[in-house]
């Protein structure tokens, strides 16, 4: 980490007649001008949800990591979180988002750099109680942020954790599935049957895909099929297939 002031002192000693030299080491402290989506009440999002400017000094704790955040999805678990209704309540106020993406701007003085630095693209894994990402800066616990290829965009980064992760753990925590298998899941457009229909085509395995009718459903079964999907079949579909 970059030290951004030296000071130095000279103090004489009266009692040994001699004189040390202290070196001072101190960091440059700044103020950050943000905006952020808050709520002080569980309800409806489009009652209770309220924009509010900000200022953010960054005065950090040692294991704290200051990040400015550049984006952050709209899951249905953060609506939930706002209408109260998820499985864990945050503390009132509070500032929804579960994940989201980001560039460091300080870390604190023992936060380990080999693991993250000023400049770094990193993302949030703190999902039971997370500090909230939808705003412009955000300050986390070192633990609870991942550092994330550069190459990555923006969009993909910042939706990496919840639902990706959630398609792995379905298909490889719960039984033993080999190359060939196959797998089938409903609300296959959601953003995890997304994620179950890449992760599956990269493990060697084949899905049959379930969604609801609807216009232009073509599209969508096209969609999914460019994503590695094997079969897309609507619930219609389904309900009379031989």
């Amino acid at each position: 980490m970059a030290l951004t002031r030296c000071l130095y002192r000279t103090f004489n000693s009266k009692l040994k007649s001699k004189t040390f030299h202290f070196f001072i080491w101190e960091q440059q402290r700044n103020v950050y001008n943000g905006s952020r989506i808050v709520f002080r009440e569980f309800g409806d999002p489009s009652k209770v949800l309220r924009m509010e400017n900000f200022t953010l000094a960054d005065d950090l704790q040692e294991d704290q990591v200051l990040v400015k955040i550049l984006a952050a999805p709209i899951h249905p678990a953060d609506i939930n979180t706002v209408q109260g209704v998820y499985g864990t309540k945050p503390d009132l106020p509070a500032v929804p988002g579960f994940e989201g993406v980001g560039k460091i701007l300080k870390v604190g003085l023992k936060v380990n750099d080999q693991r993250l630095n000023v400049g770094d693209t990193v993302i949030s894994t703190q999902i039971i109680r997370p500090p909230g990402t939808w705003t412009t800066h955000q300050i986390f616990d070192a633990v609870d942020i991942e550092q994330v290829p550069s190459s990555i965009g923006w969009l993909d980064a910042a939706n990496c954790f919840v639902n990706p992760v959630s398609a792995y753990r379905m298909l490889v925590d719960y039984v033993a599935l080999e190359s060939g298998d196959v797998v089938i899941q409903n609300a296959a457009n959601s953003a995890v049957g997304r994620s179950v229909i890449q992760i599956a085509r990269t493990l060697g395995l084949k899905t049959i895909n379930i969604v609801r009718t609807r216009p232009q459903i073509n599209d969508l079964k096209n969609e999914l099929t460019e994503l590695g999907a094997d079969v897309v079949l609507t619930d219609e579909e389904l309900r009379y297939f031989d």
